[in-house]
């Protein structure tokens, strides 16, 4: 069997291995319905990732979002009034999100052969969902293909190309011993219990990916968001909570190093534009800090 099988077989089973009960599905989401009502920990974490998609939910167009299990990023914009479908590649979860009306419209689907059409939906969102494709460039290309505006992935942030020093030790290192490194950094090759390997973003494979299909723009932009830890995840976010305090000073101290270039962002959304966006959307990234890389046109294509 490829290693691609594999992973496709793990995926679509996981949340039936998870949740094997009716019980513990309904858990599941009950534990999400808290989280969002009573502003947990849990919930600030996700919604400060949604969140970086709100520069272009200010206009009435439709999404579509990837790897999303529970259905609980399509919630997002479906609650913003916004048209939204559902798509993971399993399907444990989302007949139940939509029977208690937590989304709208769902389909079972891999990523790597969406059974939409060409341009189907304005935008394709995929949250903590990319880093599991076993194949992500073909996952992209399909999302670029179902897409009319663009594709947003929100993802772990790849730190080699921003860390000069960590860049320069690697090539030292490797001189003498390719493993010596990871010894040192030892999440240099991650991987998940479902058996999926961490395929972290870089600004610049996004920057080559889209110039290599002719596309005219990214854009970028970091967060620190790395603080969940099932001991806390339930308390509130807010000073009444010492685990939230905690967690503002590390992000403040984390948000110190990244201005002054001293390490990347832990998170990075990528935004791959088909073409180029509404003046209003581009205000808005722009207030919102995205930067834009704006390419300059192939001379040689006709």
């Amino acid at each position: 069997m490829s290693n691609e099988k594999r992973s496709h077989e793990a995926h679509s089973e996981w949340y039936d291995v998870q949740y094997a009960t009716k019980e513990a599905k309904d858990r599941a989401i009950e534990l999400w319905e808290y989280d969002n009502q009573h502003k947990t920990i849990n919930h600030w974490i996700h919604q400060r990732m949604l969140a970086l998609a709100n520069p272009f939910m200010n206009e009435p167009k439709s999404w579509l979002t990837v790897g999303d299990g529970y259905g609980f990023d399509a919630n997002y914009f479906f609650k913003n009034g916004l048209e939204t479908t559902a798509t993971d590649i399993s399907e444990a979860f989302l007949p139940l999100s939509k029977a208690r009306g937590f989304i709208d419209k769902y389909s079972v689907e891999n990523v790597e052969k969406l059974t939409f059409e060409d341009n189907s939906f304005d935008y394709v969102f995929c949250k903590e969902a990319y880093h599991h494709f076993p194949r992500p460039y073909l996952g992209v290309y399909e999302m670029l293909r179902v897409a009319r505006e663009g594709v947003i992935l929100v993802e772990p942030h790849d730190p080699i190309s921003k860390m000069p020093f960590l860049l320069a030790l690697k090539n030292i290192f490797d001189r003498f011993d390719t493993t010596l490194l990871q010894k040192y950094w030892k999440n240099r090759y991650s991987f998940e219990e479902v058996g999926n390997y961490v395929f972290k973003l870089s600004e610049r494979e996004m920057d080559k990916l889209a110039n290599g299909m002719g596309l005219p723009m990214v854009a970028f932009k970091g967060i620190n968001n790395n603080y969940y830890h099932p001991s806390y995840s339930q308390e509130k976010a807010d000073d009444s909570s010492v685990a939230f305090r905690k967690i503002k000073r590390k992000l403040a101290f984390h948000d110190f190093l990244v201005k002054a270039s001293l390490m990347p962002s832990q998170v990075l959304c990528a935004v791959i534009f088909k073409k180029i966006p509404s003046q209003q959307t581009l205000e808005a990234m722009q207030k919102d800090g995205f930067q834009i890389h704006t390419f300059p046109p192939n001379p040689y294509a006709h």
